[in-house]
This record gives C-alpha cells, structure tokens and sequence, in this order.
C-alpha cells in the first residue's frame, strides 16, 4: 500500500495540526517543525507530510500528488479549488472581516477595497452587487486606507488588535474561518479506508471523544 501523502500549510496551523494529530495517536515526530525538511516519510504510520506554503496546500491537494490537506477555509475560499471538504478541525479561528477608517463607513459604492484575497473578494462584491476595484496586496493590509491606496481592506480578523492599533475599524463581519481537512477526489476512492481512519481519528479528538 502507498503511503497516504498529507499537505500542510507551513507556520501555525501545521504546529496545531501536529499536536491534534498525535492527541489522535497518529505518531508524528514532535520535532518535525524544527526542521528545515520539507518531506517526512512515515513509513511505521504509512504517511507521508510536505510541508508547503498555505495558498499551495489546495493546489497539491487537487493535483493529487497530495491526498489529505490541512489549510485555512481563508485560503479555499480564495483558491475555490474541486475538493473534498471533510472536516473543521477547530483551530486557526479567525473571520474575514472588511474594515477601513471610521468616517469612512458610509463611503460610495464605487470603492477601492484592498486584500490579499482578490478573487474572493471579486466574488462578494458580485454577490451584493456593488461595483469596486480591487487591489492586491501581500501584506499589511492596515496599510491602505491609512495611505489612501484603497478605502477599504478585505483581511482576516482574529483579536481585532492591529486594527485598533491603526485606527481601523470592522465594517462587516463576512463570515468564520477555521482549519479545514481536505481531500483529493480520487484518493477518497482509491485509498476511502485509509483515509476514513484518519478522519475518524481526528474527528474522535475534535469532539471530545
């Protein structure tokens, strides 16, 4: 049987993935992290890890050359890769959430919204029908309003903090976020009992069980 290949998001969720994963009793080496490899072979649990930045884990996961993910919904919104979806794993909570300067609450329709998620964002504002130019950026986000670059940001929110910090404030909570197993399509044919068993697992753990 062929190692089940599982993608994590590199930094904080793959942290948490590991600690769920061994409260699971799936036998992951708690240095793993400390490493600079990027390919573990498990052969004794019949897994195998790569570690890859966020935005790539649904990628990997879609071509198949990884079976199971573990990345935040944040990026499988943005990405809208042809997945399975099969479990939240409770951690990595945060909301997408838009913001801007207080007194520019009530600004026009026709705005400029920031975000290092444009193709998510190109949806929403479909959806409510609003027409605004989108611009990307890949990081401090607070930056763009404070700057006039745009009059409003997309970004994931979890304290709050660095908006207060800036002098931002939340317009509208868009929805949570939170870590997601996902599943290659084809995999979750060929390899169901393997893979099942690993959701059972994890499942066990996030429930309390």
């Amino acid at each position: 049987m062929d190692n089940i290949c599982i993608a994590m998001a590199k930094g904080r969720l793959a942290k948490q993935a590991v600690k769920l994963f061994r409260e699971a009793g799936i036998d992951l080496p708690e240095d793993m992290l400390d490493s600079r490899k990027l390919i573990f072979s498990l052969p004794e649990e019949n897994l195998e890890i790569i570690l890859v930045k966020p935005a790539d884990v649904p990628i990997y996961v879609e071509y198949g050359t990884a079976d199971v993910g573990i990345v935040g919904k944040d990026t499988l919104l943005e990405e809208n890769r042809d997945l399975y979806e099969v479990l939240d794993l409770k951690f990595g909570k945060c909301r997408f959430a838009l913001a801007g300067l207080p007194d520019r609450k009530e600004s026009l329709l026709q705005r400029k919204v920031a975000t290092k998620y444009p193709d998510f964002t190109r949806r929403l504002f479909k959806k409510k029908g609003e027409p605004v130019e989108i611009i990307k950026l890949n990081g401090s986000i607070e930056l763009a309003p404070l700057t006039g670059l745009a009059d409003t940001i997309l970004d994931i929110v979890q304290t709050g903090r660095t908006l207060d910090e800036n002098g931002l404030v939340v317009y509208e909570n868009i929805r949570k976020l939170s870590a997601r197993l996902v599943v290659n399509k084809v995999s979750m044919k060929i390899n169901q009992s393997e893979i099942t068993k690993i959701i059972d697992a994890l499942e066990k753990v996030i429930e309390g069980g």
